[in-house]
């Protein structure tokens, strides 16, 4: 059997091959007689397809050949495949003549019944086609030399053929495994022991094989001149609809048409100029859906452009093709408490999802007015404002998916709460002279601040002033690096009618990243204490 590729027809030529090999092997009886025939028909069905085919092959280059203008290489092409057509039909022509002799020999066909006089005939195979005494005499030893000679002259214009079709036990690939069988010569092997439908059928088969190496060859002339016979052997059932997004109460339209390939020809496919993959005569486009301008329903219309061509008579054929596609704008969802809103040179959290995308979302991030620091999980980023506004822009794979824009907030001052012995301080009625002496003064964090960015809500007065006062004369002072601080020196000096004046005069942040940032202040950040 020859390489390369075969053909479905082809292929199961090969399968019918090997199943009449295997019958070979069996013992003979009416149902495998019957068996038989029904291999010998089917391949002589087969066979006419081929003849029809190969014809048409034929009358292609010649179509080729006249819109050439009958060139001197084309025409040369022509000769080689009339030669190979005629060399082809006299073989052929010779196994019908064998068919018809062993056919007559064993008595004929049924006039009543149109089925063989006697199918079984075993002897009088052997004697025509091995030879009555004489080894080397039948008429199968001459069908051996006419198949080789056969081959040698295909192989002028299709190497892959073999150098010898017409195979001893050795050579074939089945029988060399049978031990009864692997020392038999070609005529031995098909015609020794066969009924006259079994010799039908091994005919039938040989004839098969010739018209394939016919085929193959013809088909690599047709090439040279741009004639190809076409055979479509992948044909499939295809629909494409005008969206495949349909909303409720409006209408669905699709087209269903059949679509086929084949292995014949390999198209060149090209995809916005570019060649692309091809797989199963399918080409692959794939490509990132993007768009700058969207409709007020979030949708823009885009297209994309390809070609198919193929050779076609000789000739380059290409067929455009253009498609129109929607691209719908991704909605973007950010979850944050502070999403209207974002704070300055503060560790806004926030989660960006793109359900649109689905499992394929593979967000970065970057942004304007700010710094963006992906986190941990998809989605995550923390936006860190250096201006009054902020704009996020949102990708996924590389690919822009859109922004999303953000005021940002200055940091709530805190507010500044003095404690004397752990007490808040009524600046009206002021304390005990003796009484003064632990004081505290606490930095309070806006409430809905502290709930939204706890990390960045931690407040400390760093740096603050105590007077003790006598008829407006300071009479003793102190200066504090904390927020708390011991005044019983005031105290052991203080009389009735004196005032302690408390004086803050710096406060600081701790950020998200643990540093120490100035922070405005709110309400007083001075107080005069009566002391009674």
């Amino acid at each position: 059997m020859a390489g390369g590729k075969e053909t479905p027809r082809q292929k199961m030529i090969g399968m019918m091959y090997l199943v009449l090999t295997a019958l070979l092997a069996l013992q003979v009886s009416s149902a495998i007689l019957l068996k038989f025939k029904f291999l010998d028909e089917s391949m002589m069905e087969v066979n006419n397809k081929t003849v029809s085919d190969n014809a048409g092959v034929i009358s292609n280059i010649k179509t080729a050949v006249n819109k050439g203008g009958n060139r001197a290489s084309d025409q040369r092409v022509l000769t080689n495949a009339q030669q190979i057509r005629q060399q082809t039909s006299e073989l052929v022509s010779y196994i019908h003549g064998l068919r018809d002799m062993l056919v007559q020999k064993t008595g004929g066909v049924n006039p009543e019944t149109g089925q063989y006089v006697n199918p079984s005939s075993e002897d009088v195979v052997a004697i025509n086609m091995i030879g009555a005494s004489n080894k080397n005499n039948g008429k199968a030893y001459e069908l051996r030399d006419k198949l080789n000679n056969y081959a040698k002259f295909i192989r002028q214009y299709d190497p892959s053929v073999p150098a010898s079709i017409a195979l001893s036990g050795s050579e074939d690939p089945v029988a060399k495994r049978d031990k009864a069988q692997k020392n038999k010569d070609f005529a031995e092997l098909n015609f020794e022991n066969t009924p006259l439908v079994a010799a039908l059928a091994t005919l039938s088969q040989k004839e098969n094989e010739v018209l394939k190496y016919e085929a193959n060859a013809l088909q690599k002339l047709a090439a040279s001149v741009g004639a190809d016979l076409i055979k479509f052997e992948k044909i499939f059932a295809m629909a494409r609809a005008e969206s495949k997004t349909v909303a409720a109460g409006t209408k669905y339209r699709a087209e269903m048409f059949i679509a086929a390939s084949s292995d014949a020809i390999t198209p060149i496919m090209k995809f916005q100029g570019k060649p692309i993959k091809v797989v199963d005569g399918k080409g692959i486009i794939e490509f990132p859906a993007s768009a700058s301008n969207y409709d007020a329903d979030g949708n823009s219309k885009q297209t994309w452009k390809g070609s198919i061509i193929i050779n076609q008579n000789g000739e380059e054929k290409v067929y455009p093709v253009e498609e129109e596609y929607i691209v719908a704008k991704p909605v973007i969802q950010i979850q944050s408490a502070a999403v209207q809103a974002l704070y300055f040179q503060c560790a806004n959290e926030l989660n960006i999802q793109v359900p649109a995308l689905g499992a394929i979302y593979d967000p970065s991030f970057s942004a304007s007015g700010g710094s963006a620091i992906k986190g941990a999980k998809k989605g995550e980023v923390t936006i860190i404002p250096t201006a009054t506004q902020v704009t996020i822009n949102v990708s996924s794979g590389g690919n822009a998916i859109g922004k999303e824009t953000f005021q940002v907030r200055p940091v709530p001052k805190p507010e500044l709460v003095p404690l004397v012995n752990g007490r808040p301080i009524d600046v009206k009625r002021g304390v005990p002279a003796q009484s003064i002496r632990a004081v505290e003064i606490q930095a309070v964090a806006d409430e809905g601040f502290k709930q939204l960015l706890p990390n960045e809500a931690r407040y400390r007065v760093t740096k603050w002033k105590a007077y003790l006062v006598r008829n407006n004369q300071p009479i003793d002072q102190g200066e504090f690096n904390g927020p708390t601080a011991n005044l019983t020196s005031f105290a052991a000096k203080a009389s009735k009618g004196d005032r302690v004046v408390l004086e803050v005069l710096d406060v600081k942040r701790l950020n998200y990243k643990g540093q120490a940032v100035d922070a405005k202040v709110g309400g007083d950040n001075n107080w005069i204490i009566p002391l009674n």
